[in-house]
Order: C-alpha cells, then sequence, then structure tokens
C-alpha cells in the first residue's frame, strides 16, 4: 500500500486509536512488518524515546485518540518554513525543536501505524535528506469563526489541529527536544 501524499497547504486528516501521532522516517521502519517486530521497536516509552533522541521520529503527541488535521510544512535555508498570520492567531503552543533526519521523506500517521511501508490512512511529506528541526504546533482551529459545520466538523479551508514545520538544522544545533509528549505542561 502506499501513503497518500501530502498536498502543499491542505491539511490531512490521520487518525490514531493508541494516544499519540507521530511523524516518522520510514526507511528507518523497514524491519517494522507485523504487531511482532513493532512491539520490538516502539512498545515501551524507552523504545520511542530512542528513535526520537536518533531522528527517526517526531511525536505529535497530546495524549489522546481521535482524528486530526495535520499539515506538514518543509523550508529551506533560503526560505523558511513558517507560520501564516492567520495561522499564528490560533496557535495554542509550540514544541521545542525535535530532530529529525532524512532520507528523503517522511510519513504521518498513528504510532500504531509506524513501518517501512505505507498502510492506509498515513500521509507521506517529501523531505529533502539531512538533518532537520522540527517544530510542532497546535492550532485551534474551532477558535476562528466560520471554521465548523453545524455538526462541529472543520469545514474546507478550516485550518489544522496541528501544523508541523520542518527546516534544515543550523549549524552547531545540537540541543533537540527528545520527551514523548510534544509540549511542555502548563503550570497553571
Amino acid at each position: 500500500m502506499t501513503a497518500q501524499q501530502a498536498l502543499d497547504g491542505v491539511p490531512a486528516t490521520v487518525a490514531t486509536d493508541a494516544g499519540m501521532l507521530v511523524l516518522w522516517d520510514p526507511q528507518r521502519f523497514e524491519a517494522v512488518v507485523d504487531y511482532d517486530t513493532w512491539e520490538d521497536e516502539l512498545l515501551e516509552e524507552g523504545d520511542i524515546v530512542r528513535h526520537i533522541q536518533a531522528g527517526a521520529l517526531v511525536p505529535l503527541n497530546v495524549g489522546g485518540d481521535g482524528a486530526f488535521g495535520v499539515l506538514v510544512r518543509s523550508g529551506t535555508v533560503a526560505a523558511p518554513a513558517g507560520l501564516t498570520e492567520r495561522e499564528t492567531a490560533h496557535q495554542l503552543v509550540a514544541s521545542q525543536p525535535y530532530l529529525f533526519v532524512s532520507r528523503g521523506r517522511a510519513f504521518v500517521g498513528g504510532v500504531e501505524d509506524v513501518r517501512g511501508d505505507a498502510s492506509a490512512g498515513v500521509i507521506e511529506h517529501l523531505v529533502p535528506e539531512g538533518r532537520h528541526s522540527v517544530v510542532v504546533h497546535l492550532i485551534d482551529w474551532q477558535a476562528e469563526a466560520g471554521s465548523q459545520d453545524v455538526a462541529g466538523r472543520p469545514v474546507p479551508g478550516a485550518l489544522p489541529d496541528f501544523l508541523v514545520l520542518i527546516n534544515p538544522a543550523q549549524p552547531g544545533q545540537d540541543a533537540f527536544r527528545t520527551a514523548v509528549s510534544t509540549f511542555e505542561a502548563s503550570n497553571g
């Protein structure tokens, strides 16, 4: 099966029944072909942290199941990816940068979907090879007037739940977030 190619500027819906979405390098998980091999690589939190530290996986983790709108945007040194004015107005929180070492592409889906090939519901985003800094933004899309239909679902053009910005890591940038929880807990 192949991943759904993400369209630039258009959020895709991805879901998880395991409490966490993730962005991952599929080449780093080619040995994951069934539940047993998945379990060997990702069952324990320490396993997930090991993959985060290696730059193979970035959590989009708010600790819940569900379907979420995700938009992934890549930038370059000359033209870094950033938030639009509209996105900035509805941003709730941003993560500290995570390391992502790309071999040309990234998949986004539930942590239960992590493997070397894509399963249904996984999206693919092309990412230039190399070391990247990934910042995850949680967006309050529901706060924008006109973003929901009468049933409370997002209308076409609504902002996503997660906006993921991927930019080349800066020379000498060696400090990256390695926590499974994407965002710092509030002190309130």
